[in-house]
């Protein structure tokens, strides 16, 4: 979704390369003199739809999400994928587009909060497995809809051939995954019965370590420390052969690459002290708006080379906070830390697109 994120907001409806959601005409930039590519809308609107309801389900899930068991929540999260490809493939707007990104929103945060619970019941070693398979989930998207579009499907046609990845994920859950009775003898039923008990109880917990249901209001309180791309659009250079469409699929393309050399990197590469990764991607953020004001990087493939940096600092960032956690955290914690730290993550991510919206209009008026 966040690689069709400029096709999505396109204004026009035509094949190959170009966006399919409105028929109606291209429509001129905020300001026709701006030196900017801008659509009317930025690119953060698909970022915020594509995130704000994963914070949502995040912020949520310590008051009611425990009641429903693993397999429902996996089967919800795979119909909510499908049905976001199916939604903005057909859609004739940008609002039901934007709909359709929000399901796809659903599905990742209901997702993510699942498995990450689900690893505290499995050897800490699958931390890392999660972690590159997630990078390689983000490269996968991000390559195959800049590979099948430049091949000339249309965005609709790349977006209908994703169909077949949700299936993958409830056969793969469902029929692949090994249940924790080989680590834990009643593993499995413990982790359905930990997903249905209540967060906070009074009475004595009768639950065995490693279920969140004992765990006191300090405790969590405790536990839960948070720990913390829209504006790639605006990066858009105009003596290349890539359209602003193409270039914009390239930047998240290698971003998703990025992240997923970083998120796979654990065996061979540890970080305790993830503040500075953070400190690293704030100085980039820094310097690619400096380019986007003044213009002074002759070449894309600079920004190419950034767009890279900043997905393995990314990456870097994400799997080394929740190895810190596995390490760190006592059993009776684990599980519950793992479902609260991601809530950081998401908020970040929430924040920065919505400081990208007012700055997405503000620099498309300049001249």
């Amino acid at each position: 979704m966040l690689s069709a994120a400029h096709d999505i907001l396109s204004h026009k409806r035509t094949s190959g390369n170009q966006s399919h959601v409105d028929p109606g005409p291209t429509p001129m930039p905020h300001n026709s003199s701006s030196r900017f590519d801008c659509n009317s809308v930025s690119t953060a609107a698909v970022l915020l739809a594509d995130i704000l309801p994963t914070l949502v389900i995040k912020l949520l899930a310590p008051l009611g999400l425990h009641l429903l068991p693993y397999s429902p929540r996996v089967l919800v999260s795979g119909i909510c994928a499908a049905g976001s490809f199916v939604l903005v493939a057909f859609s004739h707007s940008v609002g039901t587009s934007l709909c359709g990104v929000v399901f796809a929103s659903i599905s990742s945060g209901l997702g993510e909060v699942t498995f990450l619970s689900l690893t505290a019941f499995y050897p800490r070693a699958v931390i890392s497995w999660w972690s590159s398979g997630t990078g390689g989930a983000g490269l996968l998207g991000a390559l195959s809809y800049l590979g099948l579009t430049q091949a000339g499907l249309s965005p609709q046609q790349t977006l209908l051939s994703m169909l077949g990845i949700p299936a993958l994920l409830l056969a793969s859950y469902f029929l692949l995954l090994t249940s924790p009775e080989a680590q834990d003898p009643g593993g499995e039923e413990e982790a359905e019965s930990a997903a249905r008990q209540p967060l906070i109880r009074t009475e004595a917990p009768e639950s065995k370590p490693g279920s969140s249901s004992s765990l006191s209001l300090r405790e969590r309180w405790t536990v839960f420390k948070v720990r913390m791309m829209a504006g790639f659009e605006l990066l858009f250079f105009q003596n290349t052969s890539l359209s602003h469409a193409q270039q914009y699929r390239w930047y998240q393309m290698l971003y998703q690459a990025g992240v997923f050399a970083s998120r796979s990197s654990l065996r061979c590469c540890r970080i305790r002290f993830t503040w500075a990764l953070a400190l690293l991607q704030c100085l980039n953020l820094v310097f690619l708006l400096a380019d986007v004001w003044f213009g002074f990087l002759p070449s894309i493939y600079l920004v190419f080379l950034i767009i890279l940096y900043e997905g393995l600092l990314g990456g870097a960032a994400y799997v080394n906070t929740f190895h810190n956690i596995a390490l760190e955290t006592s059993d009776e914690h684990r599980e519950f830390a793992m479902a609260a730290t991601c809530i950081s993550d998401t908020l970040g991510i929430s924040l920065s697109g919505l400081l990208a919206l007012p700055l997405h209009d503000f620099l498309c008026q300049l001249s």
